[in-house]
């Protein structure tokens, strides 16, 4: 084409953006879809990472204000545009790869906008669930929501930092099992088949929270059940990377000189 515009395949885009390990959400849910609009895209300089974060943020807006109307119609509304905004989401930075665009300024600007998002679509769906109902229980799961998406950011941040000092490597790389390991050769078999497929056998991760969350509760319009279910099992998927990095860390201790 014409004007500089630079064509991709998608093999190309494949290749230059995709993780090597993601959630499995975004896998088999969003992957196929966002490189599918990234070629369309990319060869337009005037769409920027910067660009479609704000514009996911504005869509993840969308979704909040058709969350607060409450009514079945309206969650699914607001279902189908968060999932629209997370796509773009993820097309963000899959065009600043393909294109080398990565800028500290957008990381910061990312997460920013993709806190203020969740915090909007909480407030929005709990609260005007509540609204409709003045059931108390939607203002403890807004609360319960905040917090554990909290705190998974900052349990990452800091076993990141953890794994860095100690040089242990990431929890979702194929590997054989260990000698004298316990765990039947199955598992190993299972877990490396995940990798292999991109899909981290960290099976429920912050990001299938937060689609479970706004996605499949409102979808099948039980969002008391699927909020509390999706709690549990991120919850119990945290605790088992942290004890994983306890075990790693006791059996790594650097013995002490005396003194």
């Amino acid at each position: 084409m014409g004007g500089g515009m630079t064509l991709y395949t998608l093999d190309e885009i494949r290749a230059r953006t995709y993780k090597p390990k993601d959630a499995w959400w975004t896998v088999l849910l969003v992957d196929p879809l966002a490189a599918r609009l990234v070629r369309l895209v990319a060869p337009f300089r005037s769409v920027t990472p910067n660009r479609l974060t704000v514009l996911a943020f504005v869509v993840g807006v969308g979704s909040a204000l058709c969350f607060w109307r409450a009514s079945y119609p309206w969650l699914l509304a607001g279902a189908l545009l968060f999932h629209l905004s997370f796509v773009l989401d993820c097309m963000d930075g899959k065009i600043a790869r393909l294109r080398d665009e990565s800028s500290p300024f957008g990381s910061w600007l990312d997460y920013v906008l993709d806190r203020l998002r969740v915090l909007a679509c909480t407030v929005a769906l709990f609260g005007g669930q509540y609204q409709a109902t003045h059931d108390f229980a939607y203002v403890w799961l807004a609360g319960l929501v905040i917090f554990l998406d909290m705190f998974r950011y900052l349990n990452a941040l800091q076993m990141g930092k953890v794994r860095a000092e100690i040089g242990l490597p990431e929890p979702d790389a194929a590997v054989d099992a260990p000698a004298g390991a316990t765990v039947a050769p199955s598992w190993w078999k299972y877990r490396n088949l995940l990798v292999g497929r991109r899909i981290r056998p960290h099976l429920f991760s912050g990001i299938e929270f937060m689609m479970f969350v706004f996605i499949v509760g409102p979808l099948v319009h039980q969002i008391v059940a699927v909020t509390l279910l999706s709690a549990l099992l991120m919850g119990a998927f945290e605790l088992l990377l942290i004890y994983r990095l306890y075990r790693f860390t006791q059996a790594h201790r650097p013995s002490l000189s005396p003194l």
